[in-house]
């Protein structure tokens, strides 16, 4: 499971297919399912004066589910709604993908505050508390300048509001797609846009510098000196400045760690016992969330493996933090009722009892849930991923294969049909019909979407054809690989020659062998 599951957090209920409005806890959504439902509602938001609020995001996405239990219920974001036109792109609509290649966002959730006129405002974190969402999604409500006038004048070293400052610091520059910056150049970035802050930001300037030093790649980014090291202990030993930045420390407590001290040795140990305690605190605050607290504690355990191999299987984690580990995931398991927090909070604690070596406990965790989530496939995912990383590769084929056959909704059934594919090629090079009959279903499933080759979908099978790639290096495989080739070239003869789609599609097995007539 990717630490991105803990950064990122919205959700709405599953999408109408209709352009209507439908309400989710008195909110009304419109739902988005192609250009002209997006044009209804910018020509709604034009009549009432009022920015629109879009969301993306799929039902049984994790981080969205979370979103759905903590913020979208709240009766002041309800209240707050009023105030913008709300907007959901469900992954799985019909138009959907295409709709996400429009406004650069492809990982669920996303979240895009823009003005009437289609102009960003800002992208919200997810990562965040809720009310601290609720803070930042006011900035940008209260006429908020678009996020690239405002980084334009930090960066030309024009005067800002306080407003401003937190806009930039709260901007969620994970979702960003390189709109604003690169990749490669966004530690920098941040770390030169907190030197800038006024002293009266405070809270602005640790918020970007420590989402420099998150991003700065163990070191490659961020060059620390006594003075930032000095800095960052000076914060985490504030027990109210730790609680302000906790989805940064939480999420990104490791990378910190690393970057502050690459070298290792008595100074990471320093900072890891600092981390630590700061992370206990957290972990111990009811204020937070279910998902947060136990983000703390998965943020101990990924502390206590730092010098450990990356792929350690079998850490060996304190026993009294192992005795905290269970009895916080028993506890979610036995206290949680409400269905999108399960699906949310489950995936988390099974990563957690894995990640501190109890892979039993996280297996038996994840089938106990299986019955009571409305998006089992994911969990049986998880399943497959445990059994993987073990060794057991039968039983983590036997998952993966369960998984994508449950899988639901066009664009998930591809992206599901893609990991199928992807452990097979890794787990079981030599069983052809097997990877034959996984991928044709792939491509019959293709063929049968309007928008397959399009955004996610078509990132989907182009990471098919990239294995495929791999599998057949040698033309060992050129049988196989051509009777594909020869079913996907029927597929994209069946969309218009001016359709992007048709290129795309064309390109997904771009190196494999012709067809046979």
């Amino acid at each position: 499971m990717h630490r991105a599951l803990h950064r990122w957090a919205f959700v709405v209920a599953v999408a109408l297919a209709s352009a209507g409005s439908y309400a989710a806890g008195d909110v009304a959504w419109l739902p988005a399912a192609g250009d002209a439902d997006i044009e209804h509602a910018f020509t709604q938001a034009r009549a009432e004066k009022k920015p629109l609020l879009l969301y993306w995001g799929a039902k049984w996405c994790p981080p969205c589910n979370q979103l759905k239990a903590t913020l979208f219920n709240r009766q002041d974001f309800i209240e707050r709604s009023r105030h913008f036109v709300a907007v959901n792109i469900d992954g799985d609509l019909p138009g959907a993908q295409k709709l996400g290649t429009r406004f650069k966002v492809s990982g669920y959730p996303t979240l895009v505050l823009m003005n009437a006129d289609g102009a960003e405002i800002t992208r919200l974190p997810g990562e965040v508390d809720a009310p601290q969402v609720m803070q930042v999604l006011q900035l940008g409500l209260a006429g908020g300048r678009p996020v690239k006038a405002v980084l334009a004048d930090a960066r030309a070293g024009k005067p800002l509001s306080g407003a401003e400052w937190r806009m930039l610091s709260f901007y969620s520059w994970d979702t960003d797609e390189a709109q604003l910056v690169g990749a490669a150049e966004r530690p920098g970035l941040l770390a030169e846009l907190a030197r800038s802050c006024p002293a009266s930001e405070a809270d602005s300037a640790t918020r970007l510098m420590l989402k420099a030093l998150a991003d700065s790649d163990d070191g490659k980014g961020v060059k620390p000196d006594k003075a930032l090291r000095a800095k960052v202990r000076g914060w985490l030993a504030d027990a109210a400045l730790t609680r302000r930045q906790m989805d940064v420390l939480v999420n990104f407590a490791p990378e910190i760690t690393k970057a502050l001290a690459p070298d290792g040795g008595a100074p990471r140990q320093a900072l890891v016992s600092q981390l630590d305690a700061a992370l206990r605190r957290l972990g111990d605050d009811g204020s937070l969330s279910r998902a947060d607290r136990l983000a703390a504690l998965l943020g101990r355990v990924e502390l206590a493996r730092i010098d450990m191999p990356k792929g350690e299987r079998h850490p060996k984690i304190a026993s009294p933090l192992l005795r905290q580990v269970r009895e916080a995931s028993a506890r979610v398991d036995r206290e949680i009722t409400d269905g999108y927090e399960r699906q949310a909070v489950i995936s988390t604690a099974a990563h957690l009892l894995g990640q501190a070596g109890l892979w039993g406990e996280s297996d038996a965790l994840l089938k106990a849930n299986l019955d009571k989530s409305h998006s089992p496939y994911y969990l049986m995912s998880h399943l497959g991923s445990n059994a993987r990383k073990l060794g057991r590769k039968g039983e983590a084929l036997g998952w993966y294969e369960q998984a994508y056959a449950k899988s639901e909704g066009p664009a998930t059934r591809l992206q599901w049909g893609g990991a199928y594919v992807s452990a097979l090629v890794e787990l079981a090079p030599d069983d052809e019909a097997r990877l034959e009959k996984a991928v044709s279903q792939v491509f019959h499933d293709a063929a049968g979407q309007a928008g397959a080759f399009d955004g996610r979908s078509v990132r989907s099978l182009m990471r098919i054809g990239d294995k495929l790639a791999a599998w057949n290096a040698g033309g060992k495989h050129d049988a196989v690989v051509s009777r594909l080739k020869g079913q996907l070239d029927g597929v994209c003869g069946k969309l218009n020659a001016s359709d992007p789609q048709r290129g795309a599609c064309e390109g997904v097995l771009r190196r494999a062998p012709k067809a046979s007539a």
